[in-house]
């Protein structure tokens, strides 16, 4: 992506939430001579980084309403003299009167040479939040003197919201890179509880003092949460657009310095924010779509450490979400198709809400990417499914695409689970498939099963899948082992349902014969032969009060550069200390997040903390 950008190519990059979107574009335009500027949706989004860039050593400014006449005016005046290398603006600021000295060549500075669009899912109806300031990018673009290279990025995005994206921004023959959705430091959970708020103090019981959104769809029960978690004594806050701007300011500021560790919002907070040490992100209501739901839930963990996600879902989030669909728009302006639209989209999230499905699967396949059957890091995962042995239905599978291959004929997966299911489908009939000695041999097995089934054999090597527009299924040369005296093929499966029982994963009681896996600051309960590990970074008695000191150093440093303190360094530096004991400036290096500025203004005080420490 950045040798794209540098070699002067527009580019468009589909990368999820802390994967190193930034980066893409930070570090391109500090080889670039001319000015980057950054089009971005949220002023809180502009002050993290450019704070952090600053921290790192690099010159960057934004231009938003926060700042006073004399700041927008002196930030022009050097933007244009070349001070800057990144200046980060709002859409809005587009149509109000871009700066012309910014936008022309001059001996001090050889104009605009990149420009970014931050969050470009924005400019998408089809997107889950659309914004008409985005539409008047393009013409921007236009009318600078010579078209900058233009970069779009965005953490979530559906194939026709890149189309999108594409047209409406203009751009020529762009570098597309989708680097994949997944994120495997994030653990997800979906909890159907009686009593919310009581799931929601459960969840919240066992976090004290960790840094946490919650989620929740209107702005009174924001209200209701956050004072009752008050009243509980968890230092909550909230954020919603009802609040005035300075209230929402330093509620933000709150949370961001861990003076209140808790955020409870509506879908108003979020975008812009970049603090990487959240460690759960839990939505008290459901939201309307997928790609909300990916993206706020994606502010956690951003700093490659154990995250939780967790969705507490009732059958009432479905019927209020759907009102507030069709009720969104005025009656005289309303678009039906794209009420449909947003309606199918609801469905979609429901039905991950309501899936026995491994739930990192059903996230990246909405994406139109394979995910796993089983990921091992999810509450189905962990609770409803099973090591399950599975080669008498392999077989069946395989013979069903060896006796097409007597004939001459191979088909796709769904034409193969419709043979074996004794489909009645015209296709069926017309090629006689329904004379195949395998047809209907699996009935009574579910189609989803059957298809989880194939992807196992494929993933496996006993078959394989050739062609590009419309694959089919084709014999692979392990499929003879599968007929094997000895061989048992196995994989992991959800449960048939009348199987599962009741888990008990509320109260931590695990099922006969069970135990309790350990994840990130939860416990769930899976059968025994299927434990998994998955732990975050716990240190011992001694790297634990080593942490402590550096977390309080860190504090101490951030006050006096009042910045927030993961600007000074992430937990995951602190905890690369703790591991690795840097007493050297080489050594100090080689801590994650640290270059050469970092290492400059804060090494030898850390190192002088682990060295007495150390005696």
């Amino acid at each position: 992506m950045i040798d794209a950008v540098l070699a002067g190519r527009d580019v468009l990059a589909v990368m999820p939430t802390g994967a190193g979107k930034s980066l893409c574009y930070q570090i391109p335009a500090l080889l670039l001579e001319g000015l980057t500027l950054v089009i971005s949706p949220l002023i809180s989004l502009m002050k993290d980084q450019v704070k952090a860039l600053e921290a790192a050593g690099v010159s960057a400014a934004f231009l938003n309403s926060s700042l006073s006449p004399h700041e927008y005016a002196e930030t022009i005046f050097r933007a244009a003299r070349g001070d800057y290398k990144i200046l980060y603006i709002a859409p809005e600021r587009l149509r109000k009167g871009f700066p012309p000295q910014l936008a022309e060549s001059s001996p001090a500075s050889p104009g605009i040479s990149l420009v970014v669009i931050d969050e470009a899912h924005c400019v998408s109806q089809w997107g889950h939040d659309f914004r008409p300031s985005y539409l008047e990018i393009t013409a921007f673009i236009r009318q600078l003197e010579q078209r900058p290279i233009t970069a779009a990025f965005t953490a979530t995005a559906t194939g026709k919201v890149k189309d999108d994206i594409k047209r409406i921004l203009s751009l020529h023959d762009p570098y597309v890179l989708t680097t994949g959705f997944d994120r495997s430091n994030l653990y997800f959970e979906v909890q159907k509880p009686r009593d919310r708020f009581g799931a929601l103090l459960d969840c919240l019981a066992s976090r004290r003092g960790a840094s946490g959104i919650i989620y929740c769809s209107t702005r009174k029960t924001v209200e209701e949460i956050c004072r009752a978690l008050d009243a509980k004594g968890f230092g909550a806050t909230r954020y919603h657009a009802g609040l005035d701007d300075q209230e929402r300011r330093n509620n933000q500021d709150d949370f961001i310095y861990d003076r209140k560790p808790v955020m409870v919002a509506t879908n108003a907070f979020g975008m812009g924010i970049d603090k990487s040490s959240v460690s759960f992100v839990i939505h008290y209501n459901m939201p309307k779509n997928i790609e909300s739901y990916y993206q706020e839930a994606g502010r956690a963990g951003r700093d490659g450490e154990k995250a939780d996600c967790i969705l507490l879902y009732s059958p009432q989030d479905v019927r209020i979400n759907t009102y507030l669909i069709r009720n969104s728009q005025d009656e005289e302006v309303k678009d039906q198709a794209l009420v449909e639209h947003n309606l199918e989209l609801l469905k979609e999230m429901t039905f991950y809400a309501t899936t026995s499905d491994c739930l990192r699967s059903r996230l990246l396949s909405y994406f139109g990417e394979a995910g796993p059957a089983w990921c091992g890091n999810c509450s189905n995962c962990n609770t409803v499914f099973e090591e399950t042995d599975i080669t008498p239905p392999a077989r069946k599978i395989i013979s069903c695409v060896f006796r097409l291959k007597e004939r001459g004929r191979s088909f796709g997966k769904t034409m193969v689970a419709g043979i074996l299911r004794g489909g009645k489908s015209e296709k069926i009939r017309a090629s006689h498939c329904d004379t195949l000695s395998t047809y209907g041999i699996m009935a009574d097995t579910d189609l989803h099963r059957i298809r989880l089934m194939m992807d196992h054999l494929i993933a496996e090597q006993y078959l394989g899948l050739e062609g590009d527009e419309y694959p089919v299924l084709v014999l692979r040369p392990r499929w003879r082992e599968a007929f094997g005296e000895e061989k048992t093929i196995r994989m992991m499966l959800p449960k048939e349902k009348g199987r599962s029982g009741e888990l008990g994963i509320r109260n931590g009681t695990a099922p006969a014969g069970g135990t309790r896996i350990k994840t990130t600051n939860h416990e769930a309960v899976t059968p025994e032969k299927n434990a998994v590990r998955v732990e975050a970074f716990r240190p011992d008695g001694a790297e634990e009060a080593l942490f402590l000191k550096l977390k309080e150093l860190r504090s101490r440093l951030a006050q006096e550069a009042k910045a927030p303190a993961y600007i000074v360094f992430s937990d995951a530096a602190l905890r690369d200390m703790c591991r690795k004991r840097p007493l050297t400036p080489d050594q100090f290096l080689n801590i994650n997040g640290v270059g050469a500025v970092k290492l400059e203004r804060y090494g030898e005080v850390f190192m002088r903390l682990i060295r007495e420490y150390g005696n």
